[in-house]
């Protein structure tokens, strides 16, 4: 059986979340062919080339593909898949979510979103509800097209592996949309999806002034990623980038300190996989303390500052 994964990159580094697609694709078993679709990705075609279990690497290097629009990619992958590929799998990351959807409708099957287990080469499990219930997912379709979580997978090496390089020719440009702009936040921290540590703070922590002022010097005790809940997000405390949950990011780090985060349902979606969970919450009765390893009634304003000076 042979596997394509779709390849999450910015054209000069690879996401590491592309890591977690190869574990998933290494569970199904069969040849593993990365597809690197972008504009100057070189780079990014030869880290591809060292993942560990990678037979081939396909690179499709166009202006076409330099902000890889859903539409052209998309078209692309579906090609290649009717070549012989039996799936279609990529990262549950924005970039996957908006491609996978119109390959599936290319290709005129169905489509599994957020793999989180593989069964056997034709079943897997998937969260639904907000992750309060585990679906069994069973396909039949000719070709299996699917969005990888990546919490739920250990990664692949990075280094190892010696997989060949081959330039796709062929380019799809749909002409039906195009890139205008983009606005990037750029961080010191590290990135949230992929950090070990993660210090995130809800609307508790009252504005974005006093989120800064009490949760910075916490995250960078720590060397921690920050996040915020959608509460927090919504009320302009920190940039959409921030939000972790249903509707934001999904993370699972070694550490996850929650501050004046209530625990909704959507929330705890995003967050409750982490490896252990800290609470800090006036609330006793607070939902989020029904997933957390540590919890910590008090004010916060008090509580994290104390905290900070004994690291």
């Amino acid at each position: 059986m042979s596997i394509l994964v779709i390849a999450d990159h910015n054209n000069q580094t690879l996401n590491g979340a592309t890591l977690n697609v190869v574990a998933a694709a290494q569970k199904i078993g069969g040849d593993i062919t990365v597809l690197v679709a972008g504009s100057g990705a070189q780079a990014v075609a030869d880290a591809a080339a060292k993942i560990a279990g990678v037979s081939k690497v396909l690179l499709a290097d166009n202006a076409a593909y330099a902000n890889q629009l859903a539409e052209n990619v998309a078209s692309l992958v579906a090609d290649i898949a009717k070549g012989g590929y039996k799936y279609v799998l990529a990262a549950s990351t924005t970039t996957g979510k908006n491609i996978l959807p119109r390959v599936a409708a290319l290709l005129d099957v169905s489509m599994i979103s957020d793999i989180i287990a593989v069964e056997s080469a034709n079943t897997f499990k998937r969260p639904i509800y907000a992750g309060n219930a585990i679906a069994t997912v069973q396909s039949d379709e000719a070709i299996i097209v699917g969005t990888v979580r990546g919490t739920a997978f250990d990664a692949v090496a990075a280094e190892g592996g010696s997989a060949v390089v081959e330039a796709v020719a062929e380019v799809k440009d749909a002409g039906i949309s195009k890139f205008v702009s983009e606005e990037i936040v750029k961080l010191d921290r590290p990135e949230l999806t992929a950090a070990r540590i993660v210090v995130s703070g809800g609307r508790g922590v009252g504005s974005g002034e006093n989120y800064h002022k009490v949760l910075d010097p916490l995250a960078d005790k720590l060397g921690a990623a920050q996040g915020a809940s959608r509460a927090a997000v919504d009320a302009g405390f920190v940039p959409n980038d921030f939000q972790v949950g249903q509707t934001g990011k999904i993370v699972a780090p070694d550490l996850y300190i929650a501050v004046g985060i209530s625990g909704a349902i959507q929330h705890l979606a995003g967050m409750k996989d982490s490896k252990v969970i800290v609470a800090i919450n006036k609330d006793e009765e607070a939902p989020i303390n029904s997933v957390a390893d540590y919890w910590l009634v008090g004010d916060l304003n008090t509580v994290v500052p104390e905290l900070v000076s004994k690291l």
